[in-house]
C-alpha cells in the first residue's frame, strides 16, 4: 500500500526484512545477467555471492553505542565481513573499509575504532585494500557507520571437505541447498552474548548482567579447523534474527524440516537472566562470533571435537538435525514436548550490527 513505510522491523533480520528483500529488492534486481559465471547469485540469499570462483560480500554496520563490552563497531565490521565469506567456504583475502562520520565525532573515538579495525584485520589475516570517507552534518546519523566489503578465494580444503560428506551435493560451496535429512546441526557456542552486551551498554534496561561480553570475532580460523575434518555441507552465522531466523531460512531454502533439542543449546546464565527479565526469546538474539554448521551425520562427532579444541568453539554442541518428518522448525522442549519455532518479526534489540 502507498501508505506503508519502512520501519525498524524491516532491518531486523526477521519476517519483515525478508518481505522487504523479496517484494522490493529481488523483483528489481533479478534477471540481470553478467558475462561471467555467477555460482551463488543474489537469489540464493547466501552470506556471500560467488562470481568466477571468487566470493564477494558487503555489509554496513550501525551500532549504538559504538563501544560495548567485548568489542566496538570497528571489530564488528571486519569480523562480520570475514565471517560472511567464511560461511560459504571461502578464505577471506581482502576487504574495503568505508566510513560515514558524523560531524563532531572526536578523533580520539575515531582512532580507537580504526585501531580496532586494524587489530581485527591482523587477527583474521586479511588486508584492507580500499575504502571511502564521507562526513555528514551533526545530527544526521549517530556518530559513525562503517561499510566493509570483502573478497575471498575458494578454500583449499573445501573440495575435500565436501567429498567427505559421502554424497552428491547441489552446490560446490557451503549452501543450504546441500541439506539432507539426517544432517546434524552444530552450534559453535553459546547464544545471545552480543545482543545482551550491546543492550546493557545502552544503560536503558535498569539492571546489570556482570560478565556478559559480546562474542564478536572473526571465524575463518574456526572454519578452517572444521573443513580440515570434513563433512560440513552448509554454514551460517546467526546474526540479525538469531538462531530462529537462520533455521527458518534453511528450512525454506531446502524444503526440509529442522528438529532442535532446546536442552542442548548452550546459553550463559547472564543472557538467560536478561531474557527472562525482558520476556524475549534467546533464539532471536543476534550473535557475532558463532556459527551453525550442517554436517554429514558420520562426521558430526569429529567436527564437534575439532571445534572444542579451538578457542572460539569450546562450548560447541550438536543441537538438532535436518528431517523430513516435520515442516519448518520444531523445538523439542525440556519436558519432551514439541513446538514450532517461527521466524521472528524482527530483532528484539535494534541497531546492534
Amino acid at each position: 500500500m502507498e501508505s506503508e513505510k519502512v520501519t525498524m522491523l524491516h532491518g531486523g533480520g526477521g519476517v519483515y526484512m525478508q518481505r522487504l528483500i523479496r517484494e522490493h529488492l529481488l523483483p528489481r534486481f533479478s534477471g540481470l545477467r553478467s558475462r561471467f559465471t555467477v555460482e551463488l547469485p543474489l537469489q540464493a540469499l547466501a552470506d556471500s555471492a560467488v562470481v568466477e570462483g571468487v566470493a564477494f560480500t558487503t555489509d554496513s554496520y550501525t551500532v549504538t553505542p559504538i563501544f560495548f563490552p567485548g568489542g566496538d563497531i570497528g571489530r564488528l565490521s571486519v569480523a562480520g565481513t570475514v565471517n560472511d565469506l567464511s560461511m560459504v567456504g571461502a578464505e577471506p583475502a581482502a576487504i574495503s573499509c568505508a566510513l560515514v562520520i558524523e560531524e563532531g565525532l572526536s578523533f580520539r573515538e575515531l582512532d580507537k575504532v580504526l585501531d580496532s579495525v586494524r587489530e581485527t584485520a591482523e587477527e583474521a589475516g586479511v588486508e584492507i585494500v580500499t575504502g571511502d570517507t564521507k562526513v555528514v552534518e551533526r545530527g544526521k546519523l549517530e556518530k559513525l557507520i562503517i561499510n566493509t566489503s570483502g573478497i575471498g578465494v575458494r578454500s583449499r580444503l573445501l573440495d575435500r571437505n565436501l567429498k567427505a560428506a559421502g554424497r552428491t551435493l547441489e552446490s560446490r560451496w557451503l549452501s543450504a541447498s546441500n541439506l539432507r535429512p539426517g544432517d546434524k546441526l552444530i552450534l559453535t557456542g553459546a547464544l545471545g552474548d552480543h545482543a545482551v552486551a550491546v543492550m546493557l551498554a545502552r544503560g536503558e534496561m535498569g539492571f546489570q548482567a556482570p560478565g556478559v561480553r559480546s562474542d564478536v570475532a572473526p571465524l575463518n580460523g574456526l572454519m578452517e579447523a572444521v573443513l580440515e575434518v570434513g563433512g560440513v555441507v552448509a554454514a551460517k552465522d546467526p546474526t540479525r534474527g538469531g538462531l530462529a531466523a537462520l533455521l527458518n531460512e534453511w528450512a525454506d531454502a531446502s524444503g526440509l524440516g529442522i528438529l532442535v533439542d532446546e536442552e542442548a543449546i548452550p546459553i550463559h546464565e547472564g543472557v538467560r537472566a536478561a531474557c527472562d527479565i525482558l520476556g524475549i526469546e534467546f533464539y532471536e538474539l543476534a550473535n557475532e562470533g558463532k556459527a551453525v554448521l550442517a554436517v554429514a551425520p558420520e562426521r558430526a562427532g569429529e567436527v564437534v571435537e575439532a571445534l572444542r579444541n579451538h578457542r572460539l568453539g569450546r562450548e560447541a554442541e550438536i543441537i538438532g538435525e535436518v528431517t523430513s518428518e516435520y515442516e519448518g522448525v520444531v523445538i523439542r522442549t525440556g519436558i519432551g514436548g514439541l513446538r514450532y519455532l517461527p521466524a521472528p518479526m524482527g530483532d528484539p534489540v535494534p541497531r546492534i550490527c
